[in-house]
């Protein structure tokens, strides 16, 4: 008998910490951008930092909601 979920591997673990890594990445370094056109690139920074880890949380879920 066989279970009908696939197996989570470290593979798949390393691969969410990374897009999680690069999607945060992302956010902070376009909230940079965008807060060094307004005069305060550590605000926008700090701002795109957190918007980006919640992304990173929701972009995660969706890539691997199956397993």
């Amino acid at each position: 008998m066989t279970n009908g979920s696939p197996r989570v591997t470290g593979r798949d673990a390393a691969g969410a910490g990374a897009l999680m890594l690069a999607v945060n990445i992302l956010c902070a370094a376009a909230g940079a951008g965008l807060g060094a056109l307004a005069g305060a690139t550590v605000a926008g920074l700090i701002a795109g930092f957190f918007i980006g880890f919640f992304l990173a949380i929701i972009v995660v879920i969706k890539r691997f909601q199956r397993l």
